[in-house]
């Protein structure tokens, strides 16, 4: 029996505007989580959909609602301008990709439908101020929705038609719980909601039974991550931790991985150490730090989507951004989670063309394996998942294949054909330079990146809102140096390159510094003592008195 075809936006019956702004965006069909849940959005249904990291669930949400919004101002009769559609997210970086998502949809329609986020907590003046204009459709975190509807600043009661709740396997887990049920006593009793997850857990059944009524349930036969012909899978075992360092920099030293790449690690103290360990080396990198603020968080993901970093570390949502459950956000062990409840930015972020994924750190759980390595193969591209592993983190491995791999018994995760004592000749290098990273240097770049991204986040606000292109020349990855360098650690030698691998890799070379060069040659050629030259003037004939 032959499978019925596939159904096109063209066929749901969208407005042309719409349809105008989704050919713009270069989508040609919609993806398996668009086809079904699209066309019962749209027949007013509640929905529960899950679907994995990276398949099109904003704009899964984003086209219905658009379309209801302007059918209701189209069709319906006269009404006062209001707020009619919610969207609920869990930190602020999803909340300004939602808003973005939905903006382009409505490229077309941007007279007719106005989009707002008041995710920031900084900007409460002005985020009154849109709000009063009542924008048809509000994006923010429940903390933020809350405190709005608070203080009368925002009015749902007698307009709300339209909820969403993305991501919402993570809202609880990040300390919203008391904010939510808070926040759905300021709701009507009848409105249309979405509830989109990557995963089915006890949090989504306890906001399902709150926020939904007699909802579709959409479980799409998919696997969470793409298929082997896509996204290929590697384990490798590395008996201590030092060979983990060893492997990390022939890897990118040696550029066996090419084009972007994604750092995993399980804290912010291992990712300032990885940092300052691949700086010894002059390989510049990035850290997404829940600390910074957020215009340079956002300014880091977006440079790195315009090619500017190949390699950002970051660490995952529930130790970057997840309290205890129904607990909000304090201080965490060491200092090591991030002050910001919200500041979550592993889970749900768009990285473009990410070619691999480095989990440098075995993920603490299968879920956090899934949300990590749904940050490449996206959108049809391939990639490549690495994950690092000592010998005492087998089981746990184990643990995340057995999740993969589901009823196949075939191996999910590949062990990757290196031999480590191909690198050995680099292990002196890298003992050096892990001696060179301490507690207090980490200490120290910690603190230096946060005080110089304030700054820049502050300072120079108003001076970059005058001067946009002037912000493409702030760099994330200077080096911070509070290290001891040793710069002859930042050149390879041919002799140190494994013979199997000499003709094939290119060693990253060492970032240039222009000023100094010119400095050295204009010191050389003023130097008196080598451009000094004695002319023997010829003495005038003097004339004869007459």
């Amino acid at each position: 029996m032959a499978e019925p075809e596939a159904l096109g936006f063209e066929h749901m019956g969208l407005d042309p505007r719409l349809l105008q702004a989704v050919t713009d965006l270069g989508w040609s069909r919609p993806t398996l989580i668009q086809e079904k849940a699209i066309p019962l959005a749209l027949e007013g249904k509640d929905l529960l959909a899950r679907a994995r990291t990276g398949s099109g669930k904003t704009a899964a949400y984003a086209i219905p609602m658009l379309q209801l919004l302007l059918h209701r101002k189209a069709t319906g009769p006269a009404v006062e301008q209001a707020v009619r559609g919610l969207v609920l997210v869990p930190t602020k970086e999803l909340a300004r990709q939602a808003q973005s998502m939905i903006q382009q949809l409505a490229a077309y329609c941007a007279r007719d439908i106005r989009v707002a986020n008041v995710s920031a907590a900084e900007d409460s003046a002005s985020q009154r101020a849109v709000l009063m204009e009542k924008p048809d459709v509000v994006v923010g975190t429940p903390s933020r929705i809350l405190n709005h509807l608070q203080q009368d600043s925002l009015k749902l009661r007698d307009s709300l038609e339209l909820l969403v709740v993305d991501e919402a396997d993570l809202l609880f887990s990040f300390g919203f719980e008391e904010e939510l049920k808070s926040l759905f006593c300021h709701l009507p009793r009848i409105y249309q909601a979405f509830l989109m997850s990557a995963t089915f857990n006890e949090d989504v059944q306890a906001l399902k039974e709150l926020v939904l009524h007699n909802p579709v349930t959409l479980k799409l036969q998919e696997s969470q991550l793409p298929g082997p012909e896509q996204l290929q899978q590697f384990q490798v075992v590395c008996e201590t931790e030092e060979d983990k360092f060893l492997l990390l920099y022939a890897l990118l030293k040696l550029s066996l991985i090419r084009g972007k790449s994604l750092l995993f690690v399980n804290t912010l103290e291992r990712s300032y150490r990885l940092r300052l360990f691949l700086e010894q080396f002059s390989i510049p990198t990035c850290v997404l730090n829940g600390e910074l603020p957020l215009r340079s968080r956002c300014h880091i993901i977006s440079q790195f989507n315009q090619g500017f970093y190949d390699c950002v570390i970051a660490t995952d949502a529930e130790v970057l951004g997840a309290p205890v459950k129904g607990k909000r956000q304090g201080k965490g062990p060491k200092g090591d989670r991030a002050s910001d409840p919200e500041a979550g930015v592993a889970r749900g972020i768009d990285f473009h063309h990410v070619c691999a994924v480095l989990n440098f750190d075995l993920p603490p759980t299968p879920e956090a394996y899934i949300h990590r390595a749904g940050r490449t193969a996206r959108a049809n591209n391939p990639g490549i998942v690495l994950t690092f592993v000592l010998p005492t983190e087998q089981s746990h491995l184990g643990k995340i294949e057995e999740l993969l791999g589901g009823e196949s018994t075939a191996p999910v995760l590949l062990p990757y054909q290196f031999r480590m004592e191909e690198i050995e000749g680099f292990r002196y290098r890298c003992r050096d330079a892990m001696r060179s990273v301490t507690k207090q240097s980490i200490r120290e770049a910690r603190l230096k990146e946060i005080k110089e991204e304030l700054l820049h986040s502050e300072k120079l606000k108003t001076y970059f809102e005058d001067n946009p292109r002037d912000l493409q020349l702030l760099r994330h990855d200077l080096p911070l140096h509070p290290a001891v360098v040793k710069p002859h650690l930042g050149h390879v030698p041919d002799y140190l390159v494994p013979s199997a691998l000499r003709g094939l890799v290119h060693p990253r070379k060492k970032r240039k510094k222009p000023s100094s060069s010119k400095k050295a040659k204009k010191a050389k050629t003023q130097n008196p003592l080598r451009s000094f030259k004695h002319r023997r003037e010829k003495r005038r004939p003097t004339a004869m008195p007459s």
